[in-house]
């Protein structure tokens, strides 16, 4: 007995040493970091401003691939199975905290198959409604639907998008019943609320700034729980007149199950330090995004509180999973 045990400690002790030499030459080649939307939106925005300064900081290339389709699912799907030697992570978002609502058949479990690097930046999302609509603060937005059940309508860039959800969460807090209208994407939804088709939108600034500023969007509220760099003068939604409000989008690294911690650590380390750049934090609140870091286990805690509140957001909307 005493012999196995001191086999097994052995091997344990070679693969502990193997993955401490491994993770002290790495990155010894490019890495791939996968996005799962099309170039020009906002998580291939801030993977590319990402990757640019990594590779400044790691001496190696790091390289966005662009896989797009279902929702992000593809690139997630191929990260979950990638090997697990930290050349391939994924820059995820709050979508994949949702996909398990309308798939039950995913090929993988954000909560179980991943390996979180750190959060990288919040997106905060601007409350805006049609010029005519006759409220001027969150408060008089919820008079205004509580007087009317059903019938103000809002829009999403569809079913348990970062959109539907804020807006879910802004009904059950608020006692409400405004009605969802999903769009193909954001722009749609927001291009309806400035020709007076609907009434209101959640949306990240880059997709309503110019509208606001021509006047053909009114703007609200900011729905994190604190006032945005990206407009500061703007109120939160929970200081307007909904207590405890508190929702927003997030981009954030994802590597495969499996990577060596000591690698998860060298990239969460180069992370942190490339965000916390004061040019890159410039560009990035440009760009209508919040540089956020966190330490791996705080990222992975962070995943697991923003899986549950969209599955209770989901019950509470009537959202099942599809078959």
């Amino acid at each position: 007995m005493m012999r196995a045990i001191a086999v097994v400690l052995a091997v344990l002790g070679w693969a502990a040493a193997a993955h401490t030499a491994c993770a002290a030459g790495y990155p010894e080649r490019p890495i791939r970091m996968l996005v799962g939307f099309a170039p020009g939106g906002g998580v291939d925005v801030t993977a590319r401003l990402l990757a640019t300064r990594l590779s400044e900081q790691l001496g190696q290339s790091v390289v966005v691939e662009n896989r797009p389709g279902s929702g992000g699912m593809i690139a997630t799907a191929a990260v979950a199975h990638a090997q697990a030697d930290g050349y391939t992570v994924l820059m995820a978002s709050a979508a994949d905290a949702a996909q398990h609502l309308l798939h039950s058949d995913l090929s993988y479990d954000l909560l179980k198959d991943f390996a979180p690097v750190s959060l990288v930046v919040t997106v905060p999302f601007a409350l805006v409604t049609r010029p005519s609509l006759p409220v001027a603060n969150v408060a008089d937005l919820v008079r205004l639907a509580r007087a009317h059940p059903g019938e103000l309508r809002y829009a999403s860039s569809g079913i348990a998008s970062a959109a539907h959800l804020s807006n879910e969460l802004f009904n059950s807090m608020a006692k409400v019943q405004i009605m969802h209208i999903p769009y193909k994407g954001v722009s749609e939804g927001v291009t309806a609320v400035a020709a007076g088709q609907i009434d209101m939108v959640f949306a990240s600034f880059p997709s309503v700034m110019a509208l606001a500023d021509a006047g053909k969007v009114k703007l609200l509220a900011v729905s994190t729980p604190y006032r945005s760099a990206v407009m500061p003068a703007l109120p939160t939604v929970a200081e307007s007149g909904l207590p405890g409000y508190e929702r927003y989008g997030w981009y954030g690294v994802l590597a495969p199950k499996g990577v060596p911690p000591a690698i998860v650590d060298r990239l969460n380390a180069a992370i942190v330090a490339v965000v916390g750049k004061p040019e890159m934090r410039e560009a990035m609140v440009k760009q209508g995004l919040e540089p956020k870091t966190t330490t791996r286990e705080a990222f992975g805690r962070f995943l697991a509180d923003e899986v549950a509140q969209s599955a209770e957001l989901a019950r509470a909307s009537g959202l099942a999973a599809s078959r």
